[in-house]
């Protein structure tokens, strides 16, 4: 089993910032796509930026150039640096990964528990 634990939401005033990280645990081998995705009220669920095993990466148009996507593979997680934080961006902020178990050479795609960010107005 993997597993993938968030952490770092909270409440925040616009215009200010927090970071989010994301910990992946248990028998994995390699992990290969890691991303943050976010779901508002209302919205369906949306990416909000990806990164690949060779850091490559990618954002939503409306966080670009505010939000910034890293990783390190030796502790196996990913990390979001949310700055000049918009009321819109209030959701629940979700990791996801793509990981290759250490016995079953199956990828597999795995979701963490969410963690809620608020930007108050």
């Amino acid at each position: 089993q993997v597993q993938l634990v968030e952490s770092g939401g909270g409440l925040v005033q616009p215009g200010g910032s927090l970071r989010l990280s994301c910990a992946a645990s248990g028998s994995i081998f390699r992990i290969n796509n890691m991303g943050w995705y976010r779901q508002a009220p209302g919205k369906q669920r949306e990416l909000v930026a990806t990164i690949t095993s060779s850091d490559s990466t990618n954002y939503a148009d409306s966080v670009k150039g505010r939000f910034t996507i890293a990783r390190d593979n030796a502790k196996n997680t990913v990390v979001l640096q949310m700055n000049s934080l918009k009321p819109e961006d209030t959701a629940v902020y979700y990791c996801n990964a793509d990981v290759r178990g250490r016995y079953f050479q199956s990828v597999l795609n795995y979701w963490g528990q969410g963690t809620q960010v608020t930007v108050s107005s």
